[in-house]
């Protein structure tokens, strides 16, 4: 005799958590699919639909109105907008969010950790659903609000640390190691630097550390030194690369700590009559427009801005919940060839 079997009680009405543990996410996800809130990897919506239609879940919308009333913002903080590197950082953002009810609340440091430190607390008093913050390089107070505050946390730009949560970006000592590959195989022995404040940016000094290395391996050195505490820009580098060109010695190739100084270089190459690259080859950081719109074209390493900021959002919308190790998404660089050296 074949035992009937028990048809659930009414009072057993499936739950959000039943969908979720049966789709292997989290109940924000659930919820967050329910409502076509946010972006979602489509595997990920494909399986929690799947098990909504077999558990037959029917979402309650006044509790879900309730719900609902959590943070839409997304804080997002970088150093600096004074040239295209962190707006296309914030393009890659902007188009990950599209379509989404996600508004991205945007604060600049100028590089001032004790400035990033009070952004980030008075973003997260707002409850943010995402913080993405440049770099790795924080206040003692700044990593443990945000390790502390439960939010998922992507460090964008730097991969050589390890992460709150998540890390997208390029390692910046490898671009340095290869830049010093690159330019030892292309015959150049005698190598110069101009750079701005390391002490504001980190990235540029591991990028130099990791071009030391190169050398060092070569049996190589940097010759002559051009640095300097501001931040980085045209006029800085065409004076230090004057500065430079007056010291002992004459390097054959200058690598500098970005594009804008790299451009300085180039003007005041073409002031002095230096000719490029035969008298003094130049190579910079960063890829921008206006290296590539140079009558030479400006000898570079391009990193890939834009998907840093887009593959930014992606990760953090992946779970609500952070995993029990940090996650570091490499989105890698190139060296453009250019004219310069």
């Amino acid at each position: 005799m074949h035992q009937k079997k028990r048809l659930p009680s009414k009072k057993a009405k499936v739950t959000v958590r039943d969908v979720a543990s049966r789709a292997g996410v989290g109940e924000s996800t659930v919820s967050r699919i329910m409502r076509n809130k946010g972006p979602v990897a489509e595997e990920t919506r494909a399986r929690v639909m799947e098990a909504v239609q077999e558990t037959g879940y029917v979402p309650n919308r006044i509790a879900g109105s309730l719900a609902s009333l959590d943070s839409r913002l997304i804080g997002v903080i970088v150093p600096s907008l004074s040239n295209i590197v962190f707006p296309e950082v914030l393009q890659g953002v902007n188009a990950a969010l599209k379509g989404t009810d996600y508004q991205p609340v945007i604060s600049i440091t100028d590089y001032d950790k004790d400035v990033e430190e009070n952004t980030v607390r008075g973003l997260l008093s707002w409850k943010p659903a995402v913080i993405l913050i440049a770099g790795f390089d924080h206040t003692r107070a700044t990593t443990r609000m945000l390790e502390e505050s439960g939010v998922r946390v992507v460090e964008m730009m730097d991969i050589d640390s390890t992460p709150i949560d998540i890390a997208v970006g390029m390692s910046h000592r490898g671009a340095g190691y290869e830049t010093g590959r690159h330019l030892i195989q292309k015959g150049y022995q005698r190598f110069g630097y101009v750079g701005h404040d390391w002490k504001a940016d980190r990235r540029a000094r591991l990028r130099y550390e990791g071009l030391s290395d190169a050398l060092r391996e070569a049996g190589l050195g940097i010759m002559a030194h051009a640095i300097d505490d501001r931040p980085s820009s045209i006029g800085l580098g065409k004076e230090l690369t004057a500065k430079l060109c007056s010291l002992p010695g004459q390097a054959d190739v200058v690598i500098y700590s970005n594009d804008d100084m790299a451009v300085g270089g180039v003007f005041h190459c073409l002031e002095a009559g230096i000719k490029i690259p035969d008298e003094m080859a130049i190579f910079g950081f960063n890829g921008l427009d206006i290296g590539r719109a140079l009558p030479l074209p400006l000898s570079t390493v391009r990193s890939n801005r834009f998907m840093i900021g887009k593959i930014s959002i992606e990760k953090a919308f992946e779970s609500d919940e952070r995993g029990k190790e940090p996650v570091r998404i490499d989105t890698g660089f190139e060296i453009f060839e250019g004219a310069t050296a």
